[in-house]
């Protein structure tokens, strides 16, 4: 029996036909999520080409669902996927924005949808990827995001109070929000207050319906072992050029305060190549603030009930392969 993923009898021909279908059926989504440093980049591929070998459809392609490497040149620090690590699979969703600019969720949602519609129209299966929950549950819930511009006079208002003020302020405003941000990045809570004092809603509760046919993996690990993965993946990183990669980026004109907003590695590089820290430092500040953001992504993926959580490689094959047979 050809268990293939079909459009209808046969793969329909021209756009009103796919329109057709497309809006008749809801187009099979698989999504993978998880703590950094968790493993989702490799159990990614694997399905991927497990799908391809099985025969599951024509194949699949991922889409990265990762707020820092939409951005060129953020490689080493964001734990950008290697074209060798990639192993012939298309990913989609990588390097589409300069890092001088801030790139928005509902820029992502846009790209993101129609990277869906693309790979569903060559009967292939799309794969999301990443450990961004926003960029997720905009995907997979259809957030009608907010169009909030910036406010300038908000901005400067503010911006005069102190970090540990945009915190307290969110947290009365957007508990939730205020539990899943990083609560040292200036930029994002003041962005994020922005939203809630202009649109007078927190972020929303996920919906129970998606436009998707949907199934959601999620890699569990223990505290022990994400804190051992992120120690480990630390060293290679530094080994590997992270603070060449820095170098690089502020050579290129990208400057100190923005490196500062991106956050984590850069943040904590950038302040040593000024000499604000140590290499001791260095170290203790990008280990602990990593375990710290694994936490935050594990409260909001914990909003979602219908993740199916699994600890091995084996399990997640089997899921894609009921999901794509059903």
């Amino acid at each position: 029996m050809d268990n293939r993923v079909k459009f209808a009898r046969g793969e329909p021909r021209g756009k009103t036909l796919f329109a057709l279908y497309y809006f008749m059926h809801k187009p099979k989504l698989i999504v993978i999520l998880g703590p950094t440093a968790s493993g989702k980049s490799d159990l990614a591929v694997a399905i991927a080409r497990f799908i391809a070998h099985q025969k599951l459809a024509t194949g699949a392609e991922v889409i990265s669902a990762d707020s820092r490497q939409v951005y060129t040149g953020l490689d080493i620090g964001s734990g950008k996927i290697t074209q060798k690590e990639m192993r012939a699979i298309p990913h989609h969703l990588l390097n589409v924005a300069s890092p001088k600019r801030t790139f928005t969720v509902t820029q992502y949602q846009r790209l993101a949808k129609k990277a869906i519609r693309t790979i569903t129209k060559e009967n292939r299966i799309p794969i999301l990827c990443g450990g961004t929950g926003l960029y997720i549950d905009a995907i997979t819930h259809n957030y009608i995001l907010p169009a909030v511009p910036p406010q300038p006079l908000l901005r400067k208002e503010l911006e005069l109070q102190s970090t540990e003020m945009l915190f307290a302020q969110l947290e009365q405003l957007d508990p939730h929000r205020a539990r899943t941000i990083d609560r040292h990045n200036r930029r994002r809570l003041i962005r994020a207050l922005e939203i809630v004092l202009i649109t007078h809603s927190p972020v929303p509760e996920l919906k129970a319906s998606s436009p998707y046919d949907l199934l959601t993996i999620g890699i569990t690990r223990t505290q022990e072992e994400i804190a051992s993965l992120i120690e480990k993946r630390l060293h290679k990183r530094i080994k590997a050029g992270m603070l060449i990669e820095v170098e690089r980026l502020h050579a290129n004109g990208l400057s100190w305060k923005r490196l500062d907003d991106l956050g984590l590695e850069y943040r904590w590089v950038s302040r040593f190549l000024r000499g604000l820290i140590s290499k001791e430092l260095l170290l203790e500040k990008i280990l602990l603030e990593s375990i710290q953001y694994a936490k935050r992504q594990m409260t909001w993926f914990k909003r979602d009930k219908t993740i199916h959580w699994i600890t091995s490689e084996a399990e997640a094959l089997q899921l894609v392969k009921n999901f794509l047979t059903q």
